[in-house]
């Protein structure tokens, strides 16, 4: 394992503050364990706090996105692993501002039992909470089985889209709603040409052929749907985009958002190759693309690969698209 850390049980520790010594204007630590990031500008009275949380080893997701018109509040947990369910009753409690808050992460087991908890005991503390599941990994499961999908690079749009509703002062019912309408809107697949390895572990999380990729490959490392040799750009980008279309077919006049995204040590140069290609295909379908976004948007530590996700909008998904934020990491 090449690394530059120090001790690998204080990766994600240190990680943080790091994160929050380089972006005070933006986060603040808290809850008993240190492991929640808050706005730094603090509550908005009246407003519905939005909650996510997650495994590190993913940055930007999931605390990177706290901040205007995003994340009010986020629960992080060791590399890969789940926070506990004290760190999300924190995070929660850290959101609220007397109307309510939404509890927003990707669909994972352990994450659903801890926010599930979690929701318990603050609602016993008269917190009201809701909570949306993103799930937009097509390779995960079939369309008749979408509740068992898992939530990958689909939880960027959600958070602005959600966001931008709660920016709104709208009520927790309605945030809620569009944070749904999000999910629903969201398609993406991914690629892994290389694994990555968890610190605490000191070993990859699985191996790959020198040669080879894996098409649908979850972030964790979770297997896919076909493993092959590596092709050129534009044969691997076709082979992603007939997943996506096939699961949610677009047709002329339809507007969508594209993420091309960095599993962690894919450079942009290869991301806008890819881009290219997918900006072409959609342009052929008679498809406009929207405020598309390039980079690294959802990690998975070192690990090389890309994923593509689709945002199907209508007019309203698109005003809160365009609508302010303000992140390190996402800014409108």
């Amino acid at each position: 394992m090449k690394k530059i850390l120090n001790d690998p049980f204080a990766y994600v520790d240190e990680m943080l503050e790091g994160l929050c010594l380089a972006h005070r204007q933006y986060f603040k630590r808290t809850g008993s364990e240190g492991r929640v990031i808050v706005r730094a500008d603090g509550l908005i009275k009246g407003k519905v706090g939005i909650v996510s949380g997650g495994g590190s080893g993913h940055l930007p997701v999931f605390t990177g996105y706290v901040g205007k018109g995003l994340l009010d509040a986020c629960a992080i947990g060791d590399v890969f692993s789940s926070p506990a369910v004290n760190q999300v009753a924190d995070a929660i409690r850290a959101a609220h501002s007397g109307v309510g808050v939404l509890c927003l992460y990707g669909n994972y087991s352990g994450d659903k039992m801890n926010f599930d908890m979690a929701g318990e005991i603050v609602e016993m503390e008269g917190i009201q909470t809701t909570t949306v599941r993103v799930a937009d990994d097509v390779a995960s499961a079939p369309l008749g089985e979408r509740s068992k999908r898992r939530g990958v690079a689909g939880l960027v749009y959600a958070y602005k889209l959600a966001g931008a509703k709660a920016d709104q002062f709208a009520t927790i019912e309605q945030v809620t709603a569009i944070a749904q309408k999000a999910v629903d809107a969201c398609r993406s697949v991914g690629v892994a040409l290389t694994p990555c390895t968890v610190p605490a572990v000191g070993r990859p999380t699985f191996e790959i052929g020198e040669t080879e990729i894996e098409i649908g490959m979850g972030i964790h490392g979770e297997p896919g749907v076909s493993r092959g040799s590596l092709k050129p750009a534009d044969a691997i980008v076709e082979e992603m985009l007939g997943y996506l279309l096939a699961d949610m077919p677009l047709q002329s006049g339809d507007r969508v958002s594209v993420l091309v995204n960095s599993l962690g040590a894919t450079p942009l140069e290869e991301l806008y190759i890819v881009y290219r290609y997918v900006a072409r295909r959609l342009a052929g379908l008679g498809v406009e693309v929207v405020m598309p976004l390039v980079g690294r948007y959802a990690t998975s530590m070192e690990m090389a690969g890309m994923s593509v996700t689709f945002c199907r909008l209508d007019r309203e998904l698109e005003g809160l698209l365009k609508a302010p934020c303000d992140s390190p990491f996402l800014r409108v």
